[in-house]
C-alpha cells in the first residue's frame, strides 16, 4: 500500500494516514496481508520504496490524495506487473498518465461522479490523547547572567516532542491584527479553559491557566528562580520545577500529577481567584498607597 505519505518528497497529513487505517481495516477484513511503504522523511525505520523488490508483490494500492503527478506515474512503471488500484483519492485530470495508469479507481471525487466521504472520515476510532498549551518565552534579558532561557526552552521541547499528546504553542502576547494571535484576554482564556495542561515558564503562563483552572507544569527558567518560583508560592501552585532541576524524571512525574489530581487543584485555585472573599493582591493595598504624602 502507497500513498503521498509513501514518497521522499511527499507529506504525510492525518487525513492520508486516517485513510490509510481505514483501508488496513477493510484489508484485515478481507483476511488479505499487505506491506506499507512509508517516506523515510516520515518513519525512518519503516518499509521504503528502497527496501522493497517490486516483483514481490502482485498488487499495488494507492491511498488518499490527488492522482496526479510525475511520482504517482513512477509508480506505474516501477510496479507494471502489478494491479493497480487508486482508492479515496481525488481525480483531477481523468486523462493524465497517473490516473489512467491505475486499473480501477475507486474516487472520492471526479468531475461528473457522485463524491463519496473521504477515507478518513470512517477510520477506526482513535484513544484520547491530552491536549496542551506550551507558552515559553525567550526573553527576559533583565535577569542577566542567571538567565536558563534557552537551556529550558530546548528542555522542555525536546521532552515534549516525545510525549504522545497534541502540542498547541501559544503567545500570551495580544494582537488586533495578527490572526495568529488572540487579540483579548477573553479570548486567550477561552483557549486555556479548554486545554487539558499547560506547560511554561512564564508567569503569566502560569497563572492565566490556573484562572481558566487549568493546570500547568511551570518551569522557572532562572537560576536559582525568579518570578515564576514567587508566583507559584503565591498561588500555592507546586508543580513547579527550577532550572536547575530540569530532568525527564521530574518533568515526568508533574506531568502525570497535572493530568490527575492537578485538575481538581487547578480549578480550586481558579475558583478562589473568583471568589466573594479572593486572595489578597498588591492592588489591595493600592488606594491607601495613593494617599501617602511625599516626604518633606
Amino acid at each position: 500500500m502507497t500513498g503521498w505519505f509513501s514518497f521522499l518528497h511527499g507529506e504525510a497529513t492525518a487525513g492520508d494516514v486516517l485513510a490509510l487505517r481505514r483501508v488496513e481495516e477493510v484489508l484485515r477484513g478481507a483476511g488479505l496481508a499487505y506491506d506499507v511503504v512509508w517516506s523515510p522523511g516520515f518513519r525512518a525505520d519503516a518499509l521504503h520504496f528502497a527496501d522493497l523488490d517490486p516483483a514481490a508483490y502482485s498488487r499495488l494500492v494507492f491511498v488518499c490524495g490527488p492522482a496526479h503527478g510525475p511520482q504517482v506515474e513512477e509508480l506505474h512503471r516501477r510496479f507494471a506487473h502489478c494491479v493497480r488500484v487508486a482508492v479515496g483519492v481525488s481525480v483531477v485530470d481523468p486523462g493524465s498518465p497517473a490516473v489512467t495508469g491505475f486499473h480501477r479507481v475507486l474516487a472520492r471525487d471526479a468531475a461528473g461522479a457522485v463524491p463519496t466521504p473521504d477515507l478518513a472520515a470512517r477510520a477506526p476510532a482513535l484513544p484520547a490523547r491530552p491536549v496542551v498549551g506550551v507558552i515559553l518565552t525567550h526573553g527576559q534579558h533583565e535577569y542577566g547572567p542567571q538567565r536558563r532561557h534557552e537551556e529550558v526552552a530546548a528542555g522542555l521541547t525536546g521532552w515534549l516532542a516525545g510525549k504522545d499528546c497534541a502540542r498547541l504553542e501559544l503567545e500570551t502576547r495580544l494582537d488586533a491584527h495578527d490572526w495568529r494571535l488572540c487579540g483579548t484576554p477573553a479570548q486567550l482564556e477561552a483557549v486555556l479553559a479548554r486545554l487539558d495542561l499547560v506547560v511554561t515558564d512564564r508567569l503569566h503562563g502560569l497563572v492565566l491557566a490556573l484562572r481558566a483552572g487549568t493546570p500547568a507544569l511551570a518551569v522557572d527558567p532562572v537560576a536559582v528562580g525568579a518570578k515564576v518560583t514567587a508566583q507559584a508560592r503565591a498561588c500555592g501552585w507546586p508543580a513547579l520545577v527550577p532550572a536547575e532541576r530540569l530532568t525527564e524524571d521530574v518533568l515526568e512525574h508533574w506531568w502525570d500529577w497535572c493530568l490527575t489530581g492537578g485538575r481538581e487543584e487547578a480549578g480550586r485555585i481558579g475558583a478562589g481567584f473568583r471568589s466573594a472573599e479572593p486572595v489578597v493582591d498588591a492592588a489591595d493595598g493600592l488606594v491607601a498607597a495613593l494617599g501617602t504624602r511625599p516626604a518633606g
